[in-house]
C-alpha cells in the first residue's frame, strides 16, 4: 500500500537591511480543489516603487490565473508559463509610470492533488527539491555568474563574492531579452520530499546541506524562522530583501494491514 502524506507550509519575509521592501511570496491552495497548492516568490528591481510594482504584478497574475485553473484538465506547466509570461507582459507596460524600469524574478512551483508538480523560474530566485534531506535538484540562475561557473572559471564559493553577482541575464520586464522557459516537471512526489522557493536574500548564506539539516529537523514554520534569522546574522548587516516558501510532504503511518 501506498504511503500517504500530510502537506505542511510555510512562508517567510523580510525587509532584511534594504530600506523597503522589494520581495513579495505567496503560497495558495486551490479554492475549489483541496491538494493543489502554488507557491511564488517574486524580487522586484527598479527602485522603490517600481520593484515593489513588479513584485506585485507577479504575485496579482499567479492569483488571478490560478483560481481559474482546473487541476487535472490543465496543464500545469502551461499555466506556469502564461503566469511567467503575462506578468513580463505587464511590468514591461508599468514602466511607462515607474520611477525606474521595473524587473522582477520569478520561482513558482504548482503542485496538483494527485502529487505531480511542475516549476518555472527566471532570474536568480530558487527552488529546492530535496527528498528525506538529499538536495534532488534545484533552479539553475540566469545570471552572469552562473555562466563563468558552467565554464568553469569561478567556483559556486567564488561566485557569491563575485562584484558582478547581481547581473541577470534573464528576468522578467526587460525591453530587449524575452525572460527564459525553462519549465521543469516531477511525475510524483512522495512523501519525505520538501520543495522550497527562495529569493538570493536567503541562498545566499546557505549550502544545500544546511538548508535541508534546519528544513528536515523542524516543522516549516519554524525552519522559515531558523533560516531568516539565521541570514540575517550572517548578513552582518548587509542584508538583502528575504523571501521564502515552504512546502513539505510529511509521510503518514502505514496503514495496519
Amino acid at each position: 500500500m501506498t504511503q500517504g502524506f500530510r502537506l505542511a507550509a510555510a512562508t517567510g519575509l523580510h525587509k532584511g537591511d534594504r530600506p523597503y521592501q522589494q520581495d513579495q511570496v505567496l503560497l495558495m491552495s486551490h479554492p475549489r480543489v483541496p491538494g493543489c497548492v502554488l507557491g511564488v516568490v517574486a524580487d522586484g528591481m527598479g527602485g522603490r516603487s517600481g520593484g515593489r510594482k513588479a513584485s506585485d504584478q507577479v504575485l496579482m497574475t499567479a492569483r488571478q490565473l490560478f483560481t481559474r485553473y482546473q487541476p487535472g484538465k490543465e496543464d500545469p506547466e502551461a499555466l506556469l508559463k502564461q503566469i511567467l509570461e503575462d506578468s513580463h507582459t505587464v511590468i514591461k507596460l508599468t514602466a511607462v509610470s515607474a520611477e525606474q524600469e521595473p524587473h522582477s524574478t520569478i520561482a513558482a512551483f504548482l503542485m496538483n492533488p494527485k502529487g505531480d508538480c511542475a516549476w518555472i523560474h527566471a532570474g536568480d530566485s530558487r527552488i529546492y527539491h530535496f527528498h528525506d534531506g538529499e538536495l534532488l535538484k534545484r533552479t539553475r540562475d540566469h545570471s552572469y555568474v552562473q555562466v563563468l561557473i558552467d565554464r568553469g572559471q569561478i567556483t559556486e564559493a567564488e561566485a557569491n563574492i563575485h562584484p558582478q553577482g547581481n547581473i541577470l541575464l534573464g528576468c522578467l520586464g526587460m525591453t530587449t531579452t524575452p525572460p527564459p522557459i525553462d519549465p521543469y516537471y516531477i511525475p510524483k512526489m512522495a512523501p519525505g520530499d520538501l520543495l522550497m522557493a527562495c529569493s538570493d536574500g536567503l541562498w545566499h548564506y546557505f549550502s544545500p546541506e544546511e538548508l535541508a539539516s534546519v528544513l528536515y529537523a523542524q516543522p516549516p514554520r519554524d525552519a522559515v524562522e531558523i533560516l531568516v534569522g539565521e541570514a540575517r546574522r550572517r548578513a552582518r548587516g548587509t542584508g538583502d530583501n528575504i523571501s521564502i516558501a515552504v512546502l513539505k510532504l510529511d509521510p503518514l503511518p502505514a496503514a495496519a494491514a
